[in-house]
C-alpha cells in the first residue's frame, strides 16, 4: 500500500481525471480497501478539495468547482504545455500578458529540474507586422461576456466605438444589438462574429472597441451562418481574407 502522502496525491490525480468515480473502482485504482477510500476523501476535503459525495448502485465522488482554486496536479507533458501556453499568452491580444507572465512564475517555481530546462529553452518574441502600429488590447472581462453570451444564445447590447473619429466629429459610440455567434481570434486581435438583429446582416466588431451593456435577453438564432471558414488559409506574406460581413457596412 502507497504511504499516506503519496496515495493522496494518486486520489487528487484520479479525480481530476474524470467527473464522477464511483467508490469500488477508487479503492481498485489504488489497491485499498473503501474505507481507505473515504478516509482520504475526508482529508482532501479538510485541505480545502470541494469533493462531493453522490449516492447509487455506484456511490462515489466528484471533484466540484469551489470559491476558490486548490493546488492541482499536473504530469510532465501537462506541466511543460500549461507554460508554453502562458509564455505565449502575450501575444494573443486578450490583454493578460502581465497575469500570464505571473502564473507562468509560480508555474515555474514548482517544477522539477527536468521541465524547468524545457520550459526556459523556450524564449517567444512577439513580432509585430511590418508597417503596424501598437495594437489595442482586448479586456479579458469583455472577452468572458462576449463569451458567455455566445456560449447561453443571448442577444448583446454593446456600445462599438468607431475605428476613426475625425477631431471635429462626435465620438459618442455606435449602440448595437445582436446575436453573437462566435469569438474569433487572429493576427493578434478579437472580433465578435455576429447576426446584427437591426441591419439584419452579419457583422464583425473588434472585441477592444466593445462595450457590453446590460442586462442580455435570450436570442432566437433566426439566422444560419453561412459557414465559411474564416481566415481561410493564406500564403505568407498575402493580404488577410476579411471576415464574414467585413465589407464598407461592416463595423470594424
Amino acid at each position: 500500500m502507497p504511504k499516506t502522502s503519496a496515495r493522496l496525491l494518486a486520489l487528487l490525480s484520479l479525480l481530476q481525471a474524470r467527473r464522477d468515480w464511483p467508490g469500488r473502482l477508487l479503492a481498485e485504482r489504488l489497491e485499498v480497501s473503501p474505507r481507505t477510500v473515504r478516509r482520504d476523501v475526508d482529508r482532501l476535503r479538510e485541505l480545502g478539495y470541494p469533493i462531493a459525495a453522490f449516492k447509487g448502485p455506484d456511490g462515489g465522488y466528484r471533484l466540484d468547482a469551489g470559491a476558490q482554486l486548490p493546488p492541482l496536479l499536473f504530469d510532465d507533458d501537462q506541466a511543460v504545455a500549461l507554460a508554453v501556453a502562458l509564455r505565449t499568452a502575450a501575444a494573443t491580444g486578450a490583454g493578460i500578458g502581465e497575469a500570464a507572465a505571473r502564473a507562468l512564475t509560480t508555474v515555474r517555481q514548482v517544477m522539477p529540474a527536468r521541465l524547468r530546462h524545457r520550459v526556459d529553452a523556450l524564449q517567444v518574441t512577439a513580432v509585430e507586422r511590418t508597417g503596424e502600429q501598437s495594437r489595442p488590447q482586448a479586456d479579458p472581462r469583455v472577452l468572458v461576456t462576449l463569451s458567455a453570451a455566445v456560449h447561453a444564445c443571448e442577444v448583446l447590447r454593446f456600445d462599438h466605438s468607431p475605428a476613426y473619429v475625425p477631431p471635429t466629429a462626435d465620438a459618442a459610440p455606435a449602440v448595437r444589438r445582436v446575436e453573437p455567434h462566435r469569438l474569433v481570434t487572429w493576427g493578434g486581435r478579437w472580433y465578435l462574429v455576429a447576426w446584427d438583429l437591426d441591419r439584419e446582416d452579419w457583422r464583425t466588431f473588434r472585441a477592444d472597441r466593445i462595450t457590453p451593456r446590460a442586462p442580455t435577453a435570450p436570442g432566437s438564432r433566426r439566422a444560419r451562418y453561412p459557414g465559411v471558414m474564416w481566415p481561410p488559409s493564406s500564403p505568407p506574406g498575402s493580404r488577410a481574407p476579411s471576415p464574414p460581413g467585413s465589407g464598407p457596412a461592416a463595423a470594424r
